[in-house]
């Protein structure tokens, strides 16, 4: 392997699909440094950010940002390269649509369901699409630059509402995502403890999140059920939802934790 420059992955204990993807991270990494330019991958969803997580170490070499269009986006793109080494800048290629109804007062409030669907149905790709944010009526949608005209042209319905959609600046309400602060009694601070109290869930059910590999503990996969939750974790539930944990308020008298979640709206 020459100097700044990655190897191949066999395999290893991964399945064949993610040696497949971690191999073109390193191909796009490689590209970045040889030829000493910006790479950008498409949206990446959380498993696809672990596994790019887990090749850091590999490819300090050339510098590695994530970025969705906000900071708290689950779905982000990955670019490889930094001014620094590169000497200019080069923004992701990322915009945010704006969703709406064109009759607002007869329209009903769709969900990110909705959403998504009337995108899937026209025949878009996922990995072009990242976040969708729906507020009341409005949804804000980022997407890859390239994609956005025809998305502009094409998506004219979601649910029974006919809709219209435009490029936007993303408001106030997308850089600041709201969160609804919920206080819940735990035995400890362990992270299926606190899902499954949140949640409403089993044991069992927490159990087989975990199996499923639908847990994520600040981007990265949470495979240990028994991890300790700290102040600031931020985790992503797939199916469910995402939130902060804020810490311990105080202990009961019967030695339960009342214990502070931010919930992710």
């Amino acid at each position: 392997m020459g100097a700044g420059k990655a190897c191949s992955i066999s395999g290893g204990n991964m399945d064949k699909e993610e040696a497949i993807f971690q191999n073109r991270i390193i191909e796009l990494a490689d590209r970045s440094y040889g030829q000493s330019c910006y790479t950008f991958t498409e949206f990446l969803n959380l498993s696809q950010i672990d596994l790019c997580l887990r090749l850091v170490n590999r490819l300090n070499y050339v510098g590695m940002t994530f970025f969705g269009g906000t900071k708290d986006c689950d779905r982000r793109v990955l670019r490889f390269g930094n001014p620094e080494d590169l000497g200019y800048e080069e923004p992701f290629p990322i915009v945010c649509l704006k969703i709406e109804p064109l009759a607002e007062k007869f329209a009903k409030e769709l969900t990110h369901r909705d959403y998504l669907g009337a995108l899937m149905n026209l025949g878009i790709e996922r990995e072009n699409l990242g976040d969708i944010i729906v507020l009341g009526k409005t949804a804000y949608l980022f997407c890859l630059k390239r994609i956005a005209p025809y998305l502009m042209e094409e998506l004219h319905q979601a649910g029974r509402n006919p809709i219209r959609a435009s490029l936007t600046e993303p408001p106030g309400e997308l850089l600041r995502r709201e969160k609804k602060e919920e206080t819940i009694l735990a035995s400890s601070v362990r992270i299926d403890g606190i899902i499954s109290k949140l949640y409403h869930l089993s044991r069992n059910e927490s159990l087989e999140l975990f199996q499923a590999k639908k847990i994520f503990i600040n981007g990265r996969l949470g495979e240990n059920r028994s991890n300790l939750l700290k102040e600031g974790d931020i985790v992503s539930v797939r199916g469910y939802g995402k939130f902060q944990f804020e810490g311990v308020l105080h202990e009961t008298k019967k030695g339960r934790l009342a214990v502070k979640i931010g919930v992710y709206q």
